[in-house]
């Protein structure tokens, strides 16, 4: 486990009434990571990013967030303290401008100087979101949607973002796009933990990985050594391994 953590998962079991969903795992975020998160359906992805949010509360274990457990904490606590979620299908609202979705992602936080200053960072990274910041929302294409699902998470001014998909219903250009983002964003000081099928993609970017079946982590490390696994190529690179006679 990395000396400082930012994200940890210890021991965490998640139910929902008698399903057993998450069954003992552990996870560590590093400050300086993207982490992903592999794993088929049904593997408990999505639960592990709700009890990440708080949507979902451990039934024993416990998650914790700069070395505090946050457990009981409310979703808007967690976004308070530095952790911003981008959910799945990116959940704009489209019936409100660019703009004002990317207000709302700094709901929690007084308005003042520092808000600007966030805005044009935004619009830096992505200056298709700063052309169609008085557009609806709902009428962008999946990829600028993305952008500014990315783009609202980053106003909260978070340490860590926690991705739901990224590439879902994206165009190849777009997904390259994405994640070129990503890891503009990691590099500029934030962590990323990112659930993703597109294993391909993540592997390259991604410092370290988990590999999660029916609820248990059955395999982890450094992105590279993962990515090079027989075993997770055949699985979710679509690559089977041929013996040579």
């Amino acid at each position: 486990m990395p000396e400082e953590t930012l994200l940890e998962f210890a021991g965490v079991h998640t139910h929902y009434g008698d399903l057993h969903v998450l069954k003992g795992v552990d996870y560590s975020v590093a400050p300086d990571d993207i982490v992903v998160l592999l794993g088929g359906n049904a593997s408990g992805k999505s639960t592990t990013m709700k009890t990440i949010m708080g949507t979902v509360t451990p039934s024993q274990g416990e998650v914790r967030f700069r070395g505090a457990p946050i457990n009981r904490l409310s979703t808007s606590e967690r976004v308070r303290r530095g952790i911003a979620p981008v959910l799945e299908a990116r959940r704009l609202f489209p019936r409100m401008t660019v703009y004002e979705n990317l207000e709302m992602g700094a709901y929690t936080r007084k308005r003042g100087p520092e808000f600007d200053e966030d805005l044009e960072r935004v619009y830096e990274l992505f200056p298709r979101v700063k052309e169609r910041r008085h557009q609806l929302a709902g009428t962008l294409s999946g990829g600028e949607q993305q952008m500014v699902a990315i783009g609202r998470a980053l106003m909260a001014r978070p340490a860590l973002i926690c991705m739901d998909e990224p590439s879902m219903g994206l165009s190849p250009r777009f997904v390259e796009i994405v994640f070129g983002i990503i890891q503009t964003i990691n590099r500029q000081g934030v962590a990323i933990f990112m659930v993703e099928q597109n294993a391909h993609m993540a592997l390259q970017i991604a410092s370290r990985g988990y590999v999660l079946q029916t609820g248990r982590v059955v395999l982890s490390g450094p992105a590279a050594d993962l990515a090079a696994n027989p075993a997770i190529r055949e699985a979710y690179l679509g690559e089977l391994q041929v013996e040579e006679n």
